[in-house]
Formats: structure tokens, sequence, C-alpha cells
């Protein structure tokens, strides 16, 4: 694995972002770790946020795209992080654009935030996880709605690599197969569980083998195929 995804596992855990316990999701299942991206909120998380994004994105994907599109509301913080990252990382300047939840009836008019989408734009979605799928179900439309563009991909910072609700596949996987393009992520779960296991983070092993049991009884009931 490299080094920067063993860093991003750290930096999730460090912000208190990945956490480790019992928790009810909106599925309803009770998953024995947590993923929340809104624990980021100083300037110095979000820096380091968009450089993982950005490393991961010129590895999965490469850089010929144009606009990175984050869906609102936690994609926001995401998209502009980003590419800001790769302006510094790789002098690729991508331009960002998001939606607004409410479309705004005066000034700058619409549903887009940042820049408008154009025909022809290659553009890269980027969110925190996606569990389901549904935020794309509802991403895409607007995308298509404003221009003739191309989706070149889906980043995410985790792959929970758990069966959907409507079968036995990912949820990435799902959106391969729907939408027709790639969807990746920073580090799967399986990388996580392997690089944190018994591993002192602080001072403090994060995953131990009662955790580590937990987690793989929920992966032998919900884990995709």
């Amino acid at each position: 694995m490299e080094r920067y995804k063993e860093e991003f596992i750290e930096f999730m855990v460090d912000s208190n972002v990945l956490k480790f316990g019992e928790f009810t999701l909106k599925s309803g299942r009770k998953s024995p770790f947590f993923m929340n991206a809104g624990a980021y909120v100083t300037g110095a998380q979000l820096k380091k946020l968009g450089n993982y994004y950005a490393k991961a994105i010129h590895d999965t994907f490469g850089l010929e795209f144009d606009v990175l599109f984050g869906p609102a509301y936690k994609g926001i913080p995401l998209a502009v992080a980003t590419s800001m990252a790769i302006s510094e990382l790789y002098g690729r300047e991508i331009r960002y654009c998001s939606n607004r939840k409410e479309i705004k009836d005066h000034g700058d008019k619409g549903i887009l935030l940042g820049s408008k989408l154009r025909d022809g734009d290659r553009v890269l979605i980027i969110e925190d996880v996606t569990t389901s799928g549904k935020s794309i179900e509802e991403t895409v439309p607007i995308i298509q709605e404003q221009a003739d563009c191309d989706i070149v991909g889906l980043m995410v910072s985790l792959n929970r690599q758990e069966k959907g609700l409507e079968s036995d596949q990912s949820a990435l996987e799902e959106i391969k197969e729907k939408y027709g393009f790639s969807a990746s992520a920073i580090v799967k779960m399986d990388e996580v569980v392997s690089y944190l296991y018994n591993k002192p983070i602080d001072g403090e092993v994060v995953i131990n083998k009662d955790i580590k049991k937990a987690i793989d009884e929920y992966y032998a009931e919900y884990g995709a195929k």
C-alpha cells in the first residue's frame, strides 16, 4: 500500500473521522465502525485532505478532466480543497463546481456554485463516502441537465466494501454497472483493517482483537461479493 494511503488512514483516526465501536447506520445496520467527514473542521485538516484526494485522483484517473464536482453539502469543501491541491501539487488548473440544494433566483442565478458546466466538459465527482449510491442518483441528473458533459468517474475517501441494499455488490460496483463510469476510493476498508490491526496510534491500539472480531462478523453478513 502506498505511503500516502497509510498516512491517510492515520489522519482519519487522528481527526476523529473514522471511529470504532457500535453505530447504527441509516440503513439500520449495526456497524462496528463509522466515518464522519464532517469532523474535518480546520484549515490544516482540509489542506491535508485535499492533498490525499489529489494524489488518489492522480494515481487512479490521471488529470485529464476539466471539472471537479462536489455534491452539496459535504462535497463542496472537498471539491474546493482538492482543486487547490491539484493546482499546488501538479500545476493543473481544474475548475470546481457544486450544486445548491435550493435554486437561487437572483444575482448569480441557478443551481450551481463555482464554475458553470459547459458542453464537452470532462467531470469527476468527489464525495466523502458512498454507502447506497443514492447521492449519485441525485447528482448525475443535475450534471447532465446543465450541459452535455462526460462524467469520467467518482472518487470517495473510503470504500466500505459492504453490499448495497438491493444487491450483493458494493455501492461503488453498483455505480460502475449502472452509470458506466469508474468509482474508486482513496482507501478500502480491508486496507484500513489490515493497517490498523494491533497498531498503536498515539499510544492506543485502534483495532484490537475484539473490534477485529466484530468487523469480521459484520462483513460475514454484509460484505460485498
